[in-house]
């Protein structure tokens, strides 16, 4: 009996400390998640400020240089050392997600660092020459709220004149090495620099914050400010922005390549796979992902056939397309802020039908606003998330370059996309989402989230949204417009097209005007594989949704399944599907 007590007591023990050493490895774990998060920010100072973490507001990077590349050379290696420490038996479901993903970024991570894309620093569509232009503008996400906010900014306004020169250095080693922007994309950022520009500081995009400051700074404060900001804005900024344009014009504009596609860079067939990996979160091929385009345009294109007849339209469905890019009923605004009204309709229209759908929303304030003055005429519809804590709501950004030739037939749909249900549900749960951690709540993988917003632009039905043929139009227009991306940027970029040939292939596919058209080939062009995330994760959606719906019946329900959905954050797409399938497995 002795003897048994013993055996008894020693195995306890074991088992305690068999314990301890689990939840040890749990809080290394965490340990991991919040070193990781802090490492990510410093990388990435800019997109940490974009994600409200405040005490990032002064820093700024050089991502181009080789100094900064051995950094993040680095990070990846530190933390797929870190990772072989944990044993992911210990790990609950969603800490297993986490470690999955931090395995997924390193690993992409490293295989993107062999490529010398650092020696095309800039193009015209995102990047930060233009983060510090919506920056600058004092209605984005950098805070001017205290003199210490604007001081931040002006260290950044600093280092970005230091930084031109630094893009400059490394757009000439690619000159050196052939590995250069199309002439197309070389264009279009010659006037964005051109115009940050002015003949009066007062008029700078940079000065915009110093005529409209907070009742907290006083006059003292403010009369110091305004003579430090017009000193940068007048000695060292524009200077610079003078100095790139002429670059552009008289250096790099000739030696831009006439190519379109990145497949005609040293090692670009490469370069592109991963770039799609990366993207789609899937191991799909550029041929794969082509034919599926294909099939996609041929099936939206028969959906709208069928609309062509409702609508009693005689002619072709190219024909179809001119008339609803040149229907004046389609265009009816004469004030930019009559678009603005028209989407703040939409917003009240859905407003009561959302709870049918969703359990799971938002407590993260939303707005809708006119983008920028100074890349509204390259810019597409956006949304810019909020902050967690509330101090700045999700923003739904509408290009109105000329209110006169703007389309609303689309409008419905991309409220959708964009505003609610779509990116503001997706990003505002999971930076609301106490049980993530913080890398997660500000993480972002396209395929996902796009794949979601996208997908939530079949729900405008349901919303009481569509009941226009030509707003339903709409969302077959953004559909093919989807399905196109398929076609045209692993046309582009592994086939071998042309910036022309793209434009063509839209033009025949789609209903949106030749400089729309233009504008999103030329951002293909400039951000290789983005295009492809939309379709490949809303065909993953759809695809879960329907398994779900057969497998459990009279027990699905739409509500729990778009919480499970959205609950966890974005994942790359095979997690997500596990996810779904074992709460279809639990359900059934």
């Amino acid at each position: 009996m002795k003897n048994v007590k013993i055996l008894s007591v020693l195995i306890l023990l074991s088992l305690t400390v068999i314990s301890c050493k689990s939840e040890k490895k749990v809080e290394d774990f965490k340990k991991i998640t919040d070193a990781y998060f802090d490492d990510k920010n410093a990388l990435d100072p800019l997109g940490a400020t974009q994600n409200g973490q405040n005490e990032y507001n002064d820093k700024f990077v050089f991502e181009m240089t080789d100094s900064y590349r051995k950094k993040q050379a680095a990070f990846f290696d530190k933390y797929e050392n870190k990772l072989t420490s944990i044993d992911t038996t210990a790990l609950s479901a969603e800490e297993k997600n986490s470690y999955d993903i931090i395995k997924w970024e390193v690993t992409v991570g490293k295989k993107l660092l062999k490529f010398n894309t650092n020696l095309m620093p800039i193009h015209q569509f995102w990047g930060t020459n233009i983060t510090m232009g919506q920056y600058a503008s004092g209605s984005s996400a950098q805070p001017f709220k205290t003199e210490q906010d604007y001081r931040n900014f002006l260290k950044r306004m600093n280092s970005f004149s230091v930084w031109v020169d630094s893009a400059m250095v490394y757009m000439k080693k690619g000159i050196d090495k052939g590995i250069v922007l199309p002439k197309a994309l070389t264009v279009k950022i010659i006037p964005q620099f051109e115009s940050m520009v002015t003949a009066n500081v007062e008029d700078n995009l940079f000065y915009a914050a110093i005529k409209s400051f907070p009742k907290e700074i006083t006059i003292d404060q403010q009369n110091t400010l305004k003579k430090e900001y017009a000193s940068v804005i007048t000695e060292k900024l524009e200077p610079q922005f003078k100095k790139m344009a002429a670059f552009l014009k008289d250096e790099y504009l000739t030696a831009s390549r006439t190519t379109s596609g990145i497949s005609s860079l040293p090692n670009g067939k490469e370069l592109y796979k991963a770039y799609v990996k990366q993207w789609t979160t899937t191991d799909k091929t550029p041929e794969e992902i082509h034919a599926l385009g294909l099939k996609e345009v041929a099936r939206i294109k028969a959906e709208m056939e069928k609309v062509k007849t409702q609508v009693g339209f005689k002619g072709t469905l190219n024909e179809f397309f001119e008339s609803i890019r040149t229907n004046p009923k389609l265009m009816p605004f004469k004030k930019p802020e009559e678009v603005l009204a028209n989407f703040e309709r939409i917003y009240q229209t859905i407003k009561p039908n959302v709870d049918k759908l969703f359990s799971l929303q938002p407590k993260t304030a939303f707005q809708i606003k006119r983008t920028e003055a100074f890349r509204e005429k390259t810019a597409s519809a956006e949304y810019n998330q909020g902050t967690a804590d509330g101090s700045r709501p999700g923003t739904f950004y509408v290009p109105i370059p000329d209110v006169t030739t703007y389309n609303c037939y689309g409008d419905e749909d991309l409220f959708l996309h964009e505003a609610i249900p779509g990116h503001h549900f997706q990003i505002s749960l999971q930076q609301e989402n106490k049980q993530l951690p913080n890398f997660r709540k500000f993480n972002w993988f396209g395929a996902y989230g796009e794949g979601w917003a996208l997908y939530t632009e079949s729900l405008g039905k349901e919303l009481g949204l569509y009941t226009d043929f030509y707003q339903y139009f709409g969302m077959l227009g953004n559909e093919m417009h989807r399905a196109v991306r398929l076609v045209v940027d692993t046309g582009i970029h592994n086939e071998g097209w042309t910036r022309e040939q793209a434009i063509k292939y839209s033009l025949e596919n789609e209903a949106e005007t030749e400089s729309a058209i233009t504008t999103e080939i030329e951002r293909y062009m400039a951000i290789p594989g983005q295009a492809l995330s939309y379709k490949i994760g809303q065909i993953k959606i759809l695809e879960l949704r329907k398994k779900a719906q057969d497998k459990l019946n009279n027990k699905f329900d739409i509500k729990v399944f778009h919480q499970k959905v959205l609950e966890s954050g974005v994942l790359p797409l095979a997690l997500l599907e596990k996810k779904i399938n074992n709460w279809i497995e639990t359900g059934k």
